[in-house]
């Protein structure tokens, strides 16, 4: 094995199991404490069943104007994550311009 890289994700959950507090903190990162976040989303292929595992938590205080543009940079950046994956270029077209769609639904200023 020539690297191994640890993620440890910290939820903090009120009494109804909803998250309060999201940290997160990598031993490949150059910041080496915990960092808060107000929300997060991981996927996970399961080669077994063919089918993805997915986690999506946010915190209860995160603004709503904050996931919508939290699901705007996230699809933005599936899509060169895509991209990379398979050199698809016509469907991440067609993506960018479902997230362009997207942004002026929700009234998001593109960055």
């Amino acid at each position: 094995m020539k690297k191994r890289a640890e993620i440890k994700l910290t939820i903090d959950m009120d009494e109804n199991n909803v998250p309060e507090n999201i940290m997160w903190e990598s031993t490949d990162s150059q910041n080496k404490e915990a960092l808060p976040v107000k929300s997060m989303m991981l996927a996970l292929w399961d080669q077994s069943y063919k089918n993805t595992l997915r986690i999506d938590l946010w915190t209860k205080d995160m603004p709503v104007d904050d996931m919508k543009r939290f699901f705007y940079e996230t699809l933005q950046t599936m899509g060169d994550s895509f991209l990379r994956a398979t050199g698809e270029k016509n469907i991440v077209e067609d993506l960018r311009d479902y997230c362009a769609h997207f942004a002026d639904k929700m009234e998001l200023t593109q960055k």
